[in-house]
């Protein structure tokens, strides 16, 4: 399992990646996208959205069951990936195939920052699920 240490990570299985200034990238982490088993359809409804952390921003259905997910920062849903997004590429095993690359569920506008300091480093998460 890997765990990049170019991202952030949250109890709740979630990760950010930072881009330019504010905007960030997030997504489940393979730890959690392995429990889930295979992604079937992802559902995003929070898109110009401003929601705060830990908000639900969308569900993800698996085989076997269904996960809320969660803002790990608050911030603005500027786009839902249209890899995933079943009136679009409708390819929701990307997060399967690919957690941490392809597989990001949701761009935002970071309205906080300094949020990010409250979540865990790759080594930390590495620790909470081993």
């Amino acid at each position: 399992m890997t765990f990049p240490d170019n991202l952030k990570y949250s109890e709740e299985h979630e990760w950010v990646r930072v881009e330019e200034g504010n905007i960030a990238y997030i997504g489940i982490t393979e730890h959690a996208q392995s429990e889930l088993g295979e992604i079937v359809y992802v559902e995003v409804e929070s898109v110009n959205e401003e929601l705060s952390k830990d908000d639900e921003f969308g569900v993800v259905e698996a085989v076997k069951t269904t996960s809320d997910l969660f803002m790990p920062v608050g911030g603005k849903v500027l786009e839902f990936n249209p890899e995933l997004n079943q009136e679009e590429g409708d390819n929701p095993a990307l997060i399967n195939e690919a957690p941490y690359g392809e597989g990001w569920i949701i761009k935002i506008e970071m309205s906080d920052p300094s949020e990010l300091e409250n979540l865990m480093d790759a080594t930390a998460y590495k620790d909470l699920v081993s």
